[in-house]
């Protein structure tokens, strides 16, 4: 099996989505979430089954994929985020929650933002979300390649503003949940499917498995 490596990401979007991300947390953890980071500095040392082999061990209540938009297009702007297609023994273990988890987190970053609602979109190509044990969502916080939205992603008050509706979004979802862990990853570029993996292999190379519901875990503090 050859593991197709990270694409990389829009220019600039390593360090906004893990200034993001780090905001994300402290609110997080103000709430009394756990939260585990795939990356704290530049750079992750793996792919992105790494990255979701790191949520899997955790038992994650949700894997959170933090990122920025560009287009060839300078005008594109706005939100989206983006879920795992259903796909027998690969995702349909994770479909559910998942989708459950876009829909709060894409209303909670509009909401907070008020940027263009570019809604959800469903995925079947990207490695984390297929080798995802946990519900697993990416929220596109922005174009990075839009003058406009560029600066507002680039300025701390409007990172802040994402953070915000990415925690509020976290906390609808994990609202019906007595046991809640947040795992965030803060990474870059798209996933393919390994090359020369059939869905029917699905994560058994190795898999990791959780007794029980896997995202029920550790209980936040009230």
């Amino acid at each position: 099996m050859t593991k197709i490596k990270d694409g990389g990401g829009t220019a600039g979007e390593a360090e906004v989505v893990l200034a993001i991300a780090r905001r994300t947390r402290t609110l997080l953890l103000r709430h009394g979430y756990r939260v585990a980071m795939t990356r704290t500095g530049p750079t992750f040392r793996g792919g992105n089954i790494e990255r979701a082999q790191f949520c899997n061990r955790r038992g994650a209540a949700l894997m959170l994929r933090i990122h920025a938009d560009g287009s060839s297009d300078p005008s594109r702007r706005g939100i989206s985020t983006l879920y795992p297609a259903r796909r027998r023994g690969w995702t349909d273990d994770v479909y559910g929650p998942s989708l459950r988890a876009a829909r709060a987190i894409q209303h909670s970053l509009v909401a907070a933002t008020r940027a263009p609602n570019l809604g959800l979109v469903e995925r079947s190509d990207l490695t984390g979300f297929n080798w995802a044990d946990a519900p697993v969502i990416l929220a596109e916080t922005g174009f990075m390649t839009n003058p406009t939205e560029g600066r507002r992603l680039r300025s701390s008050t409007y990172q802040w503003r994402i953070a915000r509706g990415l925690t509020a979004g976290v906390a609808a979802f994990t609202a019906s949940t007595v046991n809640a862990q947040c795992t965030l990853s803060a990474c870059t570029g798209p996933g393919q499917l390994p090359a020369g993996t059939s869905s029917s292999r699905r994560k058994s190379l190795p898999r990791t498995t959780f007794p029980g519901p896997r995202w029920h875990r550790s209980c936040p503090r009230r």
